[in-house]
């Protein structure tokens, strides 16, 4: 059912189900607070890498106008809303249906035009689609099948095209703190969210970046401090939280 139907198909009590669903998503203090805490961190990477491959300003007014963009796993759009802000053409794409409803219905309240689709990145590949950025963030340590889900990427972007993935390296401090504190001690997770044996290992990562065909061009960490509670990008720290780039190569 989409969001906002027209007509006499319009349930005014299912929109508001919607609305209070996005709500609890763009809540800076609800159940999402630890991706409103790393949000601010995120983007300054994503933008950062955008605008160096593809020589835009990021100070400019809408910097990455003429982009296309996918957002896998977009969730209730805090990367997509972002990205639109900025110009480019935003598809997001989640797995988990009621996602979708959520995202339109806060991109509406925002008036942001963007493509949400209840969709893999497996069919939008196989359907066609191309983009020039896909953005691939906190999703690869969920999906069964890595090296098909990284291939399925590869296809989806134009030659050129830029390629950003976050995810969580396999160690013990990794284990104590994104298993036991954050879903134990912290609770900001539901436990079982995450499962450690899935994670990657930064030369994994790039290993399987590489078999799937894209050239690995950049790795940062995400760090997070606990006395200030606030993300940062580190050169040298990828123990726990870490974010890659690679580029299809061109021609």
């Amino acid at each position: 059912m989409s969001a906002t139907p027209s007509g006499d198909t319009v349930d005014p009590t299912e929109v508001a189900k919607f609305e209070a669903m996005a709500a609890e998503w763009w809540d800076p203090t609800g159940k999402f607070r630890p991706l409103h805490m790393m949000n601010p961190c995120r983007l300054d990477y994503v933008i950062a890498q955008i605008a160096a491959q593809f020589g835009r300003d990021p100070k400019a007014e809408r910097p990455f106008a003429g982009l296309r963009l996918l957002d896998i796993g977009c969730g209730g759009g805090l990367l997509s809303e972002p990205m639109a802000r900025l110009g480019a053409e935003v598809t997001g794409a989640d797995a988990a249906a009621g996602n979708i409803p959520v995202a339109r219905v806060h991109a509406e309240q925002s008036g942001l035009a963007i493509d949400y689709r209840h969709a893999t990145a497996e069919a939008l590949a196989e359907a066609g689609e191309r983009f020039d950025v896909v953005l691939n963030m906190e999703v690869v340590e969920h999906v069964a099948d890595p090296p098909a889900y990284l291939g399925a990427c590869h296809d989806l972007l134009r030659p050129g095209g830029l390629m950003i993935c976050s995810t969580i390296n396999r160690n013990p401090m990794s284990y104590a703190v994104a298993i036991l504190g954050a879903e134990h001690v912290m609770r900001w997770l539901p436990k079982g969210t995450h499962d450690w044996r899935k994670f990657l290992t930064p030369d994994e990562l790039r290993a399987l970046i590489a078999g799937a065909g894209l050239t690995p061009v950049d790795a940062k960490g995400f760090v997070f401090n606990p006395l200030s509670r606030s993300w940062s990008i580190s050169d040298r720290d990828l123990s726990v939280n870490y974010v890659t780039a690679s580029i299809r190569e061109a021609g």
